[in-house]
């Protein structure tokens, strides 16, 4: 074990000679997927509360579809699937776009966990209370204005604790990365076990990685949800 950690510890943590790899590729791969989730959900979780079927039907068979399939079915999808269409070969953008694994996993993984946070927020959306609805409308809110002021927040606060299971999710769902040929830390684990054969020191290493990046998120989230959630404690005198 001593002798794999001389040699390869840069590989697992960050770079692999001029490229990054391992590690830092795995939790990249998880800043971009998690940020491009969230940015598309908000929006589309008060299209899936919405009355207007129009609005509601779409994303409704967008989260069934990408919470009804595997990830790895949807990263094999982007990645060999679509670069198959020859409307996209003869697009230089969409054939640049997909031709890199990189650009295919950080969709398929956008994708995958928006449709997951998407159904997380609609359900905190409906779980608003209906007094601070009323009370905003007394007030004289717009409808723009009631869900920046009142729901969004309100919602967005009481889904943090998903919101946190989801990312959890996400970070080892990362490790199906390796089939784009993008390096992540199972393809570095991979790749040493095959250079030594030393299969449970080489799958060891990573799964230590993944537990303590995991771990330190929980601790993140945990500081979070005492911060923004501390008024749905009970007060103790």
């Amino acid at each position: 074990m001593t002798n794999i950690l001389k040699d390869y510890w840069q590989a697992y943590l960050w770079s692999d000679g001029p490229h990054f790899s391992g590690l830092a590729i795995t939790l990249w791969l998880l800043i971009l997927a998690v940020v491009i989730g969230f940015l598309l959900a908000v929006p589309l979780s008060i299209a899936r509360v919405s009355r207007n079927p129009l609005l509601s039907v779409p994303v409704w068979c967008y989260t069934y579809v990408f919470r009804g399939t595997p990830l790895y079915i949807q990263l094999l999808f982007f990645y060999t699937g679509v670069y198959s269409l020859n409307v996209v070969r003869s697009q230089d953008f969409l054939n640049a776009f997909f031709r890199d694994g990189f650009n295919c996993t950080v969709l398929a993984f956008g994708l995958n966990t928006c449709a997951y946070m998407t159904e997380i927020f609609a359900g905190s959306i409906r779980a608003t209370p209906c007094g601070e609805i009323e009370a905003a409308r007394a007030y004289g809110m717009s409808r723009f204005t009631l869900y920046r002021r009142i729901v969004l927040p309100s919602a967005l606060r009481r889904a943090l604790p998903f919101f946190s299971n989801e990312v959890i999710l996400m970070l080892h769902s990362t490790s199906v990365a390796f089939t784009a040929t993008v390096p992540d830390l199972l393809k570095i684990a991979r790749d040493v076990n095959s250079a030594t054969y030393a299969s449970f020191t080489a799958f060891g290493i990573a799964g230590t990685l993944y537990a303590a990046s995991a771990f330190f998120l929980i601790w993140l989230f945990r500081r979070g949800e005492l911060r923004w959630l501390a008024y749905l404690h009970p007060r103790t005198r």
